[in-house]
């Protein structure tokens, strides 16, 4: 279970970062950085990814439920987007 967005920490506002795994990503699964920001801005929850320091966050693209890996750069105050992918039933 995921938190709400009312709640969210305060490296959601940071600026954005994209990994180079991430723009591979995005030619691979069609997306545009446009896209990407436009599923942020309508994500749902956030929880722990796998990877310490990493979060999941939970959004929709083009009627499909989606992820977006996320990680904090507090020296830096980034947050860099790691990777985006459709989560499969």
């Amino acid at each position: 279970m995921g938190s709400t967005m009312k709640d969210w920490p305060d490296w959601w506002k940071w600026e954005l970062e994209f990994t180079s795994h991430l723009e591979k990503r995005m030619e691979d699964r069609d997306f545009t950085e446009l896209d990407l920001r436009a599923m942020l801005e309508r994500a749902e929850s956030y929880r722990p990814s796998v990877v310490e320091e990493r979060w999941m966050v939970s959004t929709r693209h083009r009627g499909a439920e989606w992820a977006v890996i996320v990680e904090p750069d507090s020296t830096a105050q980034l947050l860099i987007v790691v990777t985006a992918y459709p989560v499969k039933g």
